[in-house]
């Protein structure tokens, strides 16, 4: 109730009428309004009000305004949010098998990812955690390949021996700096920036959108490619939102946002390609690595007892071509 209160509080501040009618909707993300993940949401909420015939509003609150992964992911619950963004980590918490999509080095390539998010696996995943939580997943937006960005190159496992890394406050993105030997940190995304340029922690790990989003090379030296792992968010709706919908609205909301995530994806994956000379360009070094040194330090982790998929999902997304 307290948290409810306080977004109502934002929301008047802002002139917005909060939860006056059940086709007004808050869509709330991490990320900067500079990220093309924001730029999507709000085409969303775009055409989603045309072709509903302004039946139906979206307001997208970027930057962490409504809260970090966590507070997100509890907001579905407590009827805070109606749309998210979230980690297929953070998603994990609620229902353990769809953290595997954010597992280091489970993908080959792009091409890979993208036939994930197709494949009849991920279809599977997604019923399981509607099942379990209520909440309905609307799509699958690709993120980008996580790089590890420091103030040193980082180009083996052994240059991660004690390194104290910043990651998203999610028990399986611990997995790969504890692979190699390094610190792992949890610290709200918000926050990273200043932890960097403070000394709080040595390095951190995204995708070289966010890394030029947060402007991280203002206080790092260096991105190594380590490509760990092939991150995507699902787009998902409260079950309070999505209950609302006729079943005609809930077509529409599954096809915008569809076509939301298939866009935002093959963005994120031009601006892999483009960014690489632009950070160079910067003055920032940016250095390939040995990929299958990283991978052979976290595959036994891959199968051990402690994670949330079965050796079968595991073997189907290493199968699936």
């Amino acid at each position: 109730m307290r948290a409810r209160h306080q977004l109502t509080t934002l929301l008047l501040a802002l002139s917005i009428t909060p939860f006056t009618q059940a086709n007004d909707f808050v869509f709330g993300h991490v990320y900067e309004a500079s990220h093309s993940h924001h730029k999507w949401a709000e085409w969303a909420a775009d055409e989603i009000e045309k072709r509903s015939e302004g039946r139906h509003h979206i307001e997208v609150f970027p930057s962490s305004q409504l809260g970090n992964e966590v507070e997100l992911n509890e907001g579905l619950g407590l009827g805070t949010l109606d749309i998210i963004y979230t980690g297929n980590a953070f998603a994990g918490n609620a229902y353990p098998p769809i953290a595997l999509g954010s597992a280091p080095f489970v993908f080959r390539d792009f091409d890979h990812w993208i036939a994930y998010s197709k494949s009849d696996l991920f279809k599977e995943l997604s019923q399981g955690y509607e099942e379990s939580t209520g909440h309905v997943p609307l799509g699958l937006i690709y993120f980008g390949q996580r790089h590890v960005t420091a103030n040193k190159p980082v180009l083996t496992p052994e240059d991660m021996q004690g390194m104290k890394i910043r990651v998203p406050d999610a028990p399986l993105l611990l997995m790969f700096p504890r692979a190699v030997g390094a610190n792992p940190t949890p610290i709200a995304f918000s926050e990273v920036y200043l932890a960097l340029q403070q000394g709080v922690v040595d390095g951190q790990e995204n995708p070289l959108p966010i890394i030029r989003a947060m402007k991280f090379e203002e206080v790092q030296s260096d991105i190594s490619l380590t490509g760990h792992i092939y991150d995507s968010q699902p787009i998902i709706m409260s079950s309070n939102a999505w209950a609302s919908l006729s079943a005609e609205d809930q077509a529409l909301f599954r096809d915008v946002f569809q076509e939301a995530a298939e866009q935002g994806s093959l963005d994120i994956q031009q601006q892999e390609q483009d960014l690489v000379p632009w950070f160079q360009e910067q003055g920032t070094q940016v250095h390939e690595v040995d990929r299958e040194a990283f991978a052979e330090a976290v595959r036994p982790s891959l199968t051990g007892e402690d994670v949330g998929w079965t050796a079968d999902q595991y073997q189907r997304l290493g199968a699936i071509e």
